[in-house]
């Protein structure tokens, strides 16, 4: 079974991922960011742009993801931003087609609180030091949460006023899946969190 897990930048989509892999018995995290960032370091930078308009990353990541969920029966939790139909049918509804179990889910909060957590991000201070005003994902914000209205991207989740593990809990409650480890206490949560930005930093 693969849990999409489907937001506008900010929302918490890898957060919540990683805090489902660690709490689900043999969960598996996949990001298909990886694929995409290996794919612009392949290119020169005329020929880069969004990388989800790459042919190759699209049916790479429909291909990956197929032998992931073939390989191991165990949760496939994957991570990603997608909210160009086309994109979204190609990929998800591509999977689904293949046979894939795909439980999809779109995590969703307002553009004000999305605004607020990217400007938290180390990715939005430098970027302020070198006077760019704003990130490439708040750029986004809008045209994320209007296209993530859209009953196609059902089941949505509300992330207003819910910490990372109310959002991972509600998921697994949703799919039945069984949690075998428990919240982390307040100073591991957000060291556990600072961690996973941190890895999760592209350059």
């Amino acid at each position: 079974m693969i849990i999409w897990l489907n937001g506008a930048f900010g929302v918490g989509k890898t957060q919540t991922a990683h805090e489902l892999g660690r709490r689900v018995a043999g969960a598996y995290v996949s990001d298909p960011e990886v694929l995409g960032f290996a794919l612009h370091r392949m290119l020169p930078g005329p020929a880069r742009g969004d990388f989800q308009d790459l042919p190759e990353w699209r049916e790479g990541v429909r291909r990956a993801l197929r032998r992931a969920a073939e390989a191991d029966r165990a949760p496939l939790i994957v991570p990603m931003t997608l909210v160009r139909d086309e994109y979204f049918d190609e990929i998800i509804g591509g999977l689904r087609a293949d046979g894939v179990d795909v439980r999809h889910y779109a995590l969703v909060a307002s553009p004000a609180t999305l605004r607020r957590r990217l400007q938290r991000r180390s990715a939005y201070v430098l970027g302020k030091l070198i006077g760019r005003d704003e990130t490439w994902g708040i750029q986004q914000i809008e045209r994320c949460v209007r296209a993530l209205e859209q009953e196609r991207y059902a089941t949505h989740v509300d992330t207003e006023n819910r910490s990372i593990a109310e959002v991972a809990e509600h998921i697994a409650a949703d799919l039945g899946l069984p949690l075998v480890r428990p919240r982390l206490g307040p100073i591991a949560a957000p060291l556990t969190r600072l961690g996973v930005a941190v890895r999760h930093i592209r350059t």
